[in-house]
């Protein structure tokens, strides 16, 4: 998450508060070991902080497991209601608020972008990390986009290096036409691996991060993270203030990226319809 923190303190100056002048980060980066996270969180527990920003759901669950009384300002967090973080997006109550990624409810819109880019696909293979609070709606939302698009849909799961290489292995042997890398950290961190494995099986993949694209791979659609960690320090500034997590709305993004790969697309035999071209935020050549 290090090349959004220029954003996060972009939003924690227009609240008024300067890195080194008057607020102070203790950073800790669990590195994608999410059994690291609880004892992360009580350590910064430890340190008496005066607010707690986490990155994603498992983190979050983490810090809300460890402190009822810390305020906990969390970002891209796929589906805050559903995994019981807050009680509504309006009215978070409790300790918590901060910015949702939807990434769920995306699901369906990176299905329809890879039918769009590979019309002729009967099969599309889903990567979900089992162990993600989400998981299971993932799967959910994509079965249903599948569906909906009459393709079938085979899930593969993987929480590891070694699962991950299992489960491309799997997808190639069923020949799936096309692949959807679902939300998950661990996968963000795994992207230089998980770039060259579609690209070694020839599977066109979207990822649901515009680093993906950037790094290699085929299209990306996310919402701007950016956008999401300058308004999480915004958040992170208004708590510092005096605000109450329950007093401030959870928001969700209202600016998405899709980014397109010309020449890892070119590299697959593949031809991007003018109308993806024409939507794109980002065209790499």
């Amino acid at each position: 998450m290090a090349p959004w923190l220029p954003a996060f303190h972009k939003g924690l100056s227009e609240t008024g508060f300067v890195v080194g002048k008057n607020v102070a980060i203790e950073y800790r980066w669990a590195e994608g070991h999410y059994d690291r996270l609880s004892a992360l969180a009580a350590d910064l527990v430890g340190h008496k902080v005066d607010v707690i920003v986490t990155g994603g759901s498992p983190a979050t669950l983490a810090a809300k497991g460890t402190t009822p009384a810390i305020p906990i300002v969390f970002l891209a967090v796929a589906d805050p209601v559903g995994t019981g973080l807050v009680a509504s997006l309006p009215r978070p109550g409790g300790n918590l608020t901060g910015i949702s990624e939807m990434a769920t409810d995306l699901m369906s819109k990176r299905s329809e972008l890879l039918s769009e880019l590979v019309p002729q696909a009967g099969m599309i293979a889903l990567l979900v990390n089992p162990v993600v609070p989400i998981a299971e709606r993932i799967i959910t939302e994509t079965q249903a986009a599948a569906r909906a698009k009459g393709v079938k849909l085979q899930v593969a799961k993987a929480s590891s290096e070694s699962e991950i290489v299992a489960a491309f292995e799997t997808v190639g042997e069923r020949r799936a036409d096309a692949l959807i890398i679902g939300n998950d950290s661990f996968f963000f961190t795994q992207r230089g691996q998980l770039i060259p494995l579609a690209s070694s099986h020839a599977i066109p993949a979207i990822y649901p991060w515009l680093d993906f694209a950037v790094a290699g791979g085929l299209i990306s659609y996310a919402p701007s993270y950016t956008t999401i960690f300058r308004q999480a320090g915004m958040y992170a500034g208004k708590v510092l203030n005096g605000a109450k997590p329950t007093d401030l709305p959870v928001q969700q993004p209202t600016k998405f990226d899709l980014v397109i790969n010309l020449k890892t697309a070119k590299a697959l035999g593949l031809t991007i319809p003018q109308s993806l071209l024409a939507r794109a935020d980002e065209v790499i050549e």
